[in-house]
């Protein structure tokens, strides 16, 4: 785990905070290597390490598969999910704080799920999604609660244009009384896409106002498509 730590730690995060304020997204390449994403990848049918399996059609999702992982997290999960944080919970104080909400997130990961369980939040949301010819997912906000951290990262396990097409990561940014901007990343294999999970603030003549954004994955038209969701508060069921 020290070489993930390290490429984390090692970041050019005053880069990656001015590409967060000013798109609500970022990426950091080659954060996993292609062993790793296949370690990820092979443990999809070990139902040990899942706490719940979700039929994407069931519930008018998409088309396509993910599972919840359960406590304790693998530990290469629980290390990215760990290190990253206080990061991204610095960027998350600033957008709040340009908003003017009332919320400072703690920088420590550990004290910010102690408050998701004391609001009866206690499920673990960690997720891996698996996507086959066709799937797709629909724009939505992972939230789970009331008490959500406003910033997520996706991890990609299968390479774009070669284990898979199409499937691009698709966001969309609702600007107040003007049409929906749609905005498409091809995050490559073994990088980490941070976004954000709600809104973002965006600077106007009178101050900062919010930008609400969605996120959902395009049809894939060929291929297999696997990924990791890491979301850092926990969930109600």
């Amino acid at each position: 785990m020290k070489e993930i730590i390290h490429k984390i730690e090692n970041t050019d995060w005053q880069h990656l905070t001015e590409t967060m304020h000013q798109n609500g997204y970022a990426i950091i390449p080659d954060l996993l290597s292609e062993d790793e994403c296949e370690i990820l990848k092979s443990n999809y049918d070990h139902s040990s390490f899942y706490r719940k399996t979700v039929v994407m059609a069931r519930h008018r999702f998409g088309l396509g598969e993910y599972k919840y992982f359960n406590y304790p997290l693998p530990e290469v999960i629980q290390t990215i999910r760990s290190t990253i944080y206080p990061h991204l919970a610095s960027i998350a104080n600033s957008w709040f704080k340009a908003l003017h909400i009332d919320t400072q997130f703690p920088l420590n990961h550990q004290e910010f799920l102690h408050q998701c369980h004391a609001n009866g939040q206690q499920k673990a949301t960690v997720l891996i999604l698996k996507y086959g010819n066709g799937g797709f997912n629909t724009l939505h906000q992972d939230l789970y609660g009331d008490l959500y951290f406003p910033i997520q990262i996706v991890l990609m396990l299968s390479e774009p244009d070669k284990d898979f097409t199409g499937g691009e990561f698709v966001l969309t940014q609702q600007i107040p009384r003007a049409q929906s901007k749609a905005i498409v990343l091809k995050p490559k294999k073994g990088d980490v896409l941070m976004f954000t999970t709600q809104f973002k603030p965006e600077k106007g003549t009178k101050g900062y106002y919010r930008v609400t954004m969605k996120h959902g994955v395009s049809e894939i038209r060929e291929g297999s498509r696997y990924a990791l969701g890491i979301i850092f508060h926990d969930a109600i069921s």
